[in-house]
């Protein structure tokens, strides 16, 4: 079923900010600590199982000089950042719907894992990334929703937009995306969903955002040998 991975995504984070605005206080703040932990390590896992489907893992590397080389020229995680910031601070004034809107948007839509997930989706493979991904969100707007309220649970709108638009695109191309350069992209995105299952783990914040044109630079060198 195409969409199946957006679907239970969304499905996740409406239920999620639904336990967070009526039952979120009483969640310990140490559960909620210990269950993102162990979805970290979960996430790894996802992260190099994909990681280690590389047939050519020197295509890998070259990706990923490229895509951190384009990442860092456009300043990709920076202006991410900055767009997060000058949304909120228009959306402050607001009142609070807006401002947990906008920022449970930009949590749940930018990343890694939401473009290789959604990809995956699109090729009718099992949407695992993205049922992890579900676990994330759902946690997180469990989080948002009891300091932020109801608003968090607009944000199924865009997520379904950008999600499902990337999912029919993969659809629309996927006499280009052959085994071999899905391979090379699921190998390419496994890295940077490692480094997502890092920062939850908070061993270390890494510049997914500058990488993410690696994904893509891992389909054009793997399409271009054939």
């Amino acid at each position: 079923m195409i969409l199946k991975g957006t679907l239970i995504n969304v499905l996740a984070i409406f239920f999620g900010t639904l336990v967070g605005r009526y039952l979120g206080r009483f969640i310990p703040e140490r559960v909620r600590r210990t269950i993102m932990m162990g979805l970290g390590l979960a996430v790894i896992l996802i992260g190099i199982q994909l990681a280690i489907q590389s047939r050519n893992p020197l295509i890998v590397i070259g990706a990923m000089l490229i895509g951190g080389i384009v990442g860092e020229t456009l300043a990709i995680e920076e202006r991410l950042d900055n767009m997060g910031h000058r949304l909120q601070a228009r959306f402050k004034d607001a009142g609070s719907v807006a401002e947990a809107f906008v920022t449970a948007s930009l949590l749940y839509c930018i990343g890694a894992m939401a473009v290789m997930g959604s990809i995956q989706d699109g090729l009718g493979q099992e949407p695992t990334i993205l049922y992890a991904k579900s676990a994330l969100d759902g946690i997180a707007s469990i989080a948002l929703a009891s300091t932020l309220g109801i608003g968090v649970i607009f944000s199924i709108i865009p997520l379904i937009v950008y999600q499902g638009g990337i999912t029919l695109a993969a659809v629309w191309v996927q006499e280009i995306l052959t085994d071999p350069v899905v391979a090379e992209m699921n190998a390419t995105g496994g890295l940077l969903i490692v480094a997502i299952g890092l920062d939850i783990l908070q061993i270390r914040k890494l510049p997914v955002g500058n990488l993410l044109p690696a994904i893509f630079a891992a389909a054009g060198i793997a399409w271009a040998l054939g």
